[in-house]
């Protein structure tokens, strides 16, 4: 295999641990942001929507995520502004290839995350890591049903974000792929 797989990164759980206890988890910066898919649930005008998303990041993040032996990518609701608001805060670069949802938050017939079917259209048949804090198993047993290379959906706790097992999870999964595509 030539190509590494790809890492498909959401921003709001793995890079941003959103629902984590403390104001400022260790390592991490507290910045308010204003995302255009987040704006446009909030009321124009209202304190939210003056002051901004809260977002917590860790500016060791990129370095990491670097390190690891994949093409990575953005799969997330701030599509291209990750690039400009995310990327520099975190050191990764700031032209990531970006999935472009075609509808955010659609509801699916079947009861899949709404990423699910449109991630699997992007990856066109490329192994991939998921990284996001909303895969559920019904997902992962539709990619296993419909992705014919190897797959890791790696589910992470927005409370947490990104830990130091999830990047050793990702190191050994691409390891595997890249042995067994030799």
């Amino acid at each position: 295999m030539t190509e590494r797989p790809l890492l498909l990164l959401d921003v709001d759980g793995p890079l941003n641990p959103y629902a984590a206890r403390l104001h400022r988890p260790r390592g991490y910066t507290t910045t308010r942001l204003h995302p255009s898919a987040w704006l446009s649930r909030q009321t124009p005008g209202s304190r939210g929507h003056r002051r901004g998303l809260r977002v917590r990041l860790n500016p060791g993040h990129g370095a990491r995520l670097l390190a690891l032996p994949y093409e990575l990518a953005w799969a997330t609701t701030w599509m291209h502004e990750a690039n400009v608001m995310i990327a520099p805060v975190v050191g990764l670069p700031t032209d990531l290839p970006v999935i472009e949802w075609p509808e955010l938050f659609a509801k699916d017939p079947d009861g899949l995350y709404w990423k699910t079917r449109p991630l699997l259209e992007w990856a066109a048949g490329r192994p991939f890591a998921w990284v996001d804090d909303l895969i559920t198993d019904r997902d992962t047993t539709h990619v296993a049903a419909h992705h014919d290379a190897p797959a890791l959906l790696l589910r992470i706790h927005p409370r947490r974000g990104l830990r130091e097992a999830d990047f050793a999870t990702l190191v050994h999964w691409a390891e595997d792929v890249r042995r067994s595509t030799a």
